[in-house]
């Protein structure tokens, strides 16, 4: 069995929204950007979805700005955390 390929979890989108916004896709290689967006992930609830636009019908505004609110912390946390780590190393 397999599930579709169009199910996702919404917190992905709003993740690589912001890893943008603050331009780390450009300041940091791939393997930071993949520990980051595991450790951000794993900090967040799931809202699987199968279409962007359930999302921008039916998501109360105060649901999704309480949503990007989450997205904006565990980044924060995992940033903090990853650029700890590795000035250690």
């Amino acid at each position: 069995m397999k599930l579709d390929n169009d199910i996702h979890n919404y917190y992905e989108k709003l993740l690589l929204d912001h890893l943008v916004e603050l331009r780390l896709d450009q300041n940091h290689d791939n393997e930071y950007l993949a520990d980051l967006c595991c450790i951000v992930l794993n900090q967040l609830p799931s809202k699987y979805i199968r279409y962007e636009v359930d999302m921008a019908f039916y998501l109360p505004q105060t649901e999704r700005f309480e949503m990007l609110m989450k997205v904006r912390e565990a980044v924060k946390k995992a940033k903090d955390f990853l650029d700890t780590q590795r000035d250690k190393n």
